[in-house]
């Protein structure tokens, strides 16, 4: 397995790429601005003008895209990836989706000869950067098994969930526990702002202690500085804890803390936060809107 499509250039795609190459794959690439992916093309990647010549007699095609609507566009639309790749082909979307997509996916994808995988990662940017990535797979264990050296060049901790579908499941788990221990890092930080500690000596204090996190690790120190550029986009967050609550209301489950969290950031999302990283909740605990609603 040597030559891969990919598809979905963004933050995290143009790390994997990179990674992808120095293990000594060769990458070919589609995105819909060429301008945004040429320090790419500059280091190896051939870039594809289409979709359909970016997968055509490729061992593997990888996507990660924004939202459901984009995987659907990518895979199903007329002379895309099930119409343009080569029968045998590995199909692995690693996307955070929706689990019914990933079903449905791997359902039409077999029918036409595909092996298919949805495997969403956890680790942010500085994860795909660092090749550290987790790797949540989901589909027929012996694709995964085939799939496990290609992985290995993007992350390090790489798991079979299941089958198809399993894999978006395990990361929609994730991005809920993300939810709740975010907005306890933006609460606690108002709390020790409003009663006048000291926010430096306050994340140096509890750090390494019961509350420490890798959500309150990596950003405390951005929040206390005023630094909400995305390593991953408010509305890409916005769009998991949908997923997530629409899979738990499938089931009978009442998440409360997860519909809080979100009802939260679409309020900054209507505001125009929505291009900023899932740190800039803080704003919402920012006095105008506590006092907004006091009064």
């Amino acid at each position: 397995m040597k030559q891969i499509g990919f598809i979905g250039v963004g933050i995290m795609g143009k790390s994997m790429v990179r990674n992808l190459m120095k293990a000594g794959y060769g990458l070919h690439i589609y995105a819909r601005t060429k301008a945004k992916v040429e320090d790419v093309i500059s280091e190896g990647a051939v870039f594809h003008e289409t979709i359909a010549d970016c997968v055509k007699d490729r061992d593997a095609v990888i996507t990660i895209v924004g939202f459901p609507q984009d995987v659907e566009e990518v895979y199903f639309d007329s002379g895309n990836i099930l119409d343009s790749a080569a029968p045998g082909t590995y199909l692995i979307d690693m996307t955070t989706t929706s689990p019914m997509l990933a079903e449905k996916l791997y359902e039409e994808g077999k029918k036409k000869g595909f092996h298919v995988l949805d495997a969403p990662v956890t680790g942010g940017d500085t994860g795909a950067k660092e090749g550290t990535l987790s790797i949540l797979v989901g589909g027929d264990k012996e694709d995964y098994d085939a799939c496990h050296k290609l992985f290995e060049a993007m992350g390090t901790n790489i798991n079979y969930e299941g089958k198809a579908g399993c894999g978006q499941h395990c990361k929609l788990a994730n991005q809920i526990m993300i939810a709740g221990t975010l907005s306890g890092v933006c609460e606690a930080l108002t709390y020790a702002k409003e009663k006048g500690l000291d926010l430096d000596t306050f994340f140096q204090s509890v750090s390494t202690g019961a509350a420490g996190s890798t959500q309150f690790n990596t950003f405390a120190p951005k929040i206390i500085a005023g630094d909400y550029a995305p390593g991953f986009f408010m509305k890409h967050f916005i769009k998991d804890m949908k997923l997530a609550l629409i899979e738990a209301n499938r089931s009978g489950i009442d998440l409360d803390v997860l519909s809080q969290v979100l009802a939260n950031y679409e309020e900054l999302e209507a505001e125009g936060y929505g291009d900023l990283g899932t740190q800039a909740l803080m704003k919402f605990y920012d006095e105008e809107h506590r006092y907004t609603e006091e009064e």
